[in-house]
């Protein structure tokens, strides 16, 4: 009997995903569906995405979905997990989104540890609304709205997410991974996988950032679009683990 090496995930639905040529949100996607099946949680998933390229979440993924306003998003997975916690809740997010209108929303939710798993998709750029520069462009970086590239002087310095919430005591895990290449895939998927069984264990909030393209906004083929994330998203979003406080029996407390 053919051994099965390859299938796909069965939190996934078979829709066809509206996601631009190229565009890694889709890759994210099914890491989601693959962490969640490793762990065996698939009965009891709930999922939270808001404005962005990302709002139709909920025609991909087999779980309850619910979309949350604008930047909203930590706060209603908050309500979701206190009043079910023997649910798994996951929050998908895009740079425009939990990095700008939603920066209060994640600084608390993190602050207070809460236990969740956030998946924050960097591309450094708002894709959905037309290209405009967002919190985490890269200085130099020409957007629609910073045409002459990001200056820190004028615009401010890119934002980096996860050196700022590990400061905080309440987070249990924040990684920053990327998936440009099949290697850099394979360490997004064990990061989301941590993430997960952070929360499983009630260890409490976790953060994934993945540093991912946007070839339509970039102005760029798909693969050009890689291996810029490559050669300039890691160098000024340099990937690793920046906190993990452990899971019961590591004796990492």
């Amino acid at each position: 009997m053919d051994k099965i090496v390859f299938r796909k995930p069965p939190l996934l639905t078979d829709a066809p995903m509206h996601y631009c040529p190229g565009c890694t949100h889709g890759i994210v996607h099914r890491l989601i569906a693959e962490a969640l099946d490793e762990l065996g949680e698939f009965e009891n998933v709930i999922g939270v995405a808001p404005v962005g390229c990302a709002v139709f979440a909920y025609n991909y993924f087999k779980c309850d979905m619910f979309q949350a306003a604008h930047g909203r998003a930590p706060a209603v997975a908050t309500g979701i997990k206190r009043a079910r916690p023997d649910s798994t809740v996951f929050v998908y997010q895009g740079d425009g989104d939990l990095a700008s209108i939603g920066m209060a929303e994640i600084v608390h939710a993190a602050a207070r540890g809460e236990n969740m798993t956030v998946v924050f998709i960097n591309n450094g750029i708002y894709g959905m609304t037309g290209g405009q520069m967002a919190p985490t462009t890269l200085e130099g970086q020409k957007t629609t709205t910073s045409q002459s590239g990001r200056s820190a002087k004028e615009h401010g310095n890119p934002i980096k997410v996860c050196e700022m919430l590990s400061a905080l005591t309440g987070p249990a895990y924040i990684a920053r991974v990327s998936v440009h290449d099949v290697k850099a895939v394979k360490t997004a998927r064990a990061a989301l996988v941590r993430g997960f069984a952070m929360q499983k264990a009630e260890r409490g909030f976790s953060l994934i950032e993945i540093l991912s393209t946007c070839p339509t906004n970039f102005g760029m083929t798909p693969q050009q679009a890689l291996c810029w994330v490559r050669d300039h998203g890691t160098a000024a979003y340099p990937l690793g683990v920046y906190k993990d406080i452990g899971l019961p029996g590591e004796g990492r407390e």
